[in-house]
């Protein structure tokens, strides 16, 4: 069986690393992007080359257009045709309530969160579809719990833009339907990985985690496998829709 290219966004890190990992033992060559931290996407890159995988690591900031393309041309490059895109890189800022937001932060949130998933899926869909030469493939887009729950006075920001994730989920995914991609997301709910951090709180799955029917968080690797069976031939009839991981909540 001939490999298939995945290319994970904010792959050096949590669920997208995760999916790296996961991904790469079930045969797909992975392309391991990352902005910032090259020595972490180097890790899973040389991780995964070691058990006999294949995978790449390639920087890029999805809220730059410019870097996009290069990303993805580097990817033609380095792996070859592109069968599966997960559009997992995100950011969040330091918990706050919408009457002190600025519209800079606003600005910073909607670029990597809607724009940058906008522009990753519009190069795997050239890439990708039926109308325009390709195979066919798989988008998951990473949504949030926080989409359906509105985080109030912490990321109401966050949550907008994941429930903008959620429209361009459904949007796509009957905009493609016939060009043989199927275009699903995940919201993940309360997940043990460094974001809570960027928030301004390392140990906020301890402290909320009693809200979720399970009683616990939830490690990566359990969102991975739900993003891994979307893409897969498994979930060959299911596109425009989600799968929560999220305890019940």
């Amino acid at each position: 069986m001939q490999r298939k290219v995945m290319v994970i966004t904010g792959g050096s890190r949590g669920i997208g690393a995760a999916t790296a990992r996961i991904g790469a033992q079930r045969g797909y060559a992975v392309a391991v992007n990352y902005v910032h931290n090259r020595a972490a996407a180097d890790e899973i890159v040389s991780a995964i080359r070691a058990a006999g995988g294949e995978a790449l690591a390639v920087q890029a900031d999805v809220a730059v257009e410019a870097d996009v393309v290069r990303m993805f041309e580097e990817v033609d490059r380095g792996l070859g045709t592109l069968q599966a895109l997960v559009n997992n890189a995100g950011i969040l800022e330091r918990q706050a309530r919408v009457d002190e937001m600025d519209s800079a932060r606003l600005a910073r949130i909607f670029a990597t969160n809607v724009t940058g998933s906008f522009m990753c899926a519009r190069e795997a869909v050239k890439r990708m579809s039926t109308r325009r030469g390709g195979s066919g493939g798989a988008i998951v887009n990473l949504s949030s719990i926080a989409a359906r729950l509105g985080a109030p006075n912490e990321y109401v920001d966050y949550a907008a833009s994941k429930g903008a994730i959620d429209s361009l989920t459904i949007g796509l995914a009957k905009e493609l339907a016939e060009e043989g991609i199927r275009v699903n997301g995940v919201r993940p709910g309360v997940i043990y990985t460094d974001i809570h951090a960027s928030g301004g709180e390392p140990g906020r799955v301890e402290r909320v985690k009693d809200a979720v029917p399970m009683k616990r968080g939830g490690d990566p690797e359990e969102v991975a496998q739900a993003i891994l069976w979307l893409l897969s031939d498994e979930a060959s009839y299911v596109t425009g829709t989600f799968v929560d991981v999220t305890g019940g909540r």
